[in-house]
């Protein structure tokens, strides 16, 4: 099949929903699928305020000239940004079926960032923009009832995976005899990093990821080792470095970065909420409790050969195939696609 995702969201950028969307790619490539992803390097994008490694596409009436030309069976809108916005709409208005996908707590992380804010908002915009979708996927059971809570319609499951080739235990490196406290993702509000790096650990904390927020953290938590990106092998040797990963956020839809760990059989401490009580299984791959410094402590005590077991169990590939079986076709049928494409300039 010839299939298109849409999405505000992509490299060099940095985070969960980058990191899905390209294992999704590579793997319906190797299935033989035709895929092309619509993202920002395809357009004329400006950085977005406060958050300057986001960009924000403007050409925008690029957009339906490059669907039409695409002629694909399926059109996945893996975001709601200004892309995802532009394609809804040429595909609405044209009568044609697509996908989408709700990857963040979108009105949590607003709420986050302008308390001002309330959530009720953040979800009417959800609902906008998932309205005319014929599948929206979301990640765990968890979340599926959450927004249907909101009102949120046609959710189905997604589940994601992680890479086992890249994330896997390596027995020969030698560990250090001091417990290492890891953090990996965005360095932003929403991310809730504070609340570990407040916390008084044996140890060494050191924090992998980049954002809005790492130059004031820098200075005011000068023992903490902050690493910037790690990306490949730097990567998955931060996390086998690790004693623990700290996931501190108590907002996020999933959190791959904990898969990526258990992988590498490095345990999780995070707070019993939504994300890590849909990956972590208590006392064996993780400790969650509402004091983060007793979770952290607590996770040092598993065991990292079942970790890894664990995690070793959801690949990209079952993720690969659940993703098509939910994709609805543009048209109906394939051979009628081109015509409806045509028909429709």
């Amino acid at each position: 099949m010839r299939i298109l995702i849409v999405s505000d969201a992509w490299a060099p950028q940095v985070n969960g929903v980058v990191t899905s969307l390209a294992a999704l790619v590579g793997e319906l490539r190797g299935l033989g699928h035709q895929v092309r992803l619509l993202s920002p390097a395809d357009f004329r994008a400006v950085p977005c305020p406060t958050y300057p490694e986001i960009p924000l596409v403007w050409n925008l009436w690029r957009v339906g000239a490059a669907i039409r030309d695409f002629r694909p069976d399926c059109v996945h809108l893996a975001t709601e940004g200004p892309l995802g916005w532009a394609a809804r709409r040429w595909l609405s208005k044209r009568g044609l079926a697509f996908s989408t996908a709700i990857h963040t707590r979108f009105p949590e992380y607003v709420s986050t960032r302008w308390p001002w804010i309330a959530p009720r908002w953040g979800y009417a915009f959800l609902r906008a923009f998932h309205r005319p979708s014929q599948a929206v996927l979301v990640s765990t059971e968890r979340l599926r009832e959450e927004f249907a809570g909101w009102n949120l319609q046609r959710l189905r499951l997604w589940r994601k995976g992680v890479d086992t080739e890249l994330f896997r235990v390596d027995g020969e490196r030698p560990r250090s005899p001091r417990p290492v406290f890891l953090y990996v993702g965005r360095i932003a509000p929403e991310k809730n990093l504070e609340a570990f790096l407040d916390l008084q650990l044996p140890g060494e904390k050191r924090v992998v990821g980049d954002g809005p927020q790492r130059e004031a953290l820098q200075v005011r938590y000068p023992q903490v080792r902050f690493l910037g990106y790690r990306h490949g092998q730097a990567l998955a040797k931060a996390y086998q470095d690790a004693s623990v990963l700290v996931f501190p956020s108590r907002t996020d839809t999933f959190g791959l970065v904990m898969l990526e760990a258990l992988a590498c059989g490095t345990p999780v401490a995070a707070y019993p909420v939504a994300g890590p009580l849909d990956v972590l299984q208590q006392g064996i791959s993780g400790a969650m409790d509402e004091d983060l410094g007793v979770a952290c402590l607590a996770a040092l005590e598993l065991d990292r050969a079942r970790c890894a077991t664990l995690a070793a169990a959801q690949s990209w590939r079952a993720s690969a195939l659940e993703f098509l079986a939910l994709q609805p076709l543009v048209d109906g049928e394939p051979a009628m696609l081109g015509e409806a494409l045509v028909e429709s300039r």
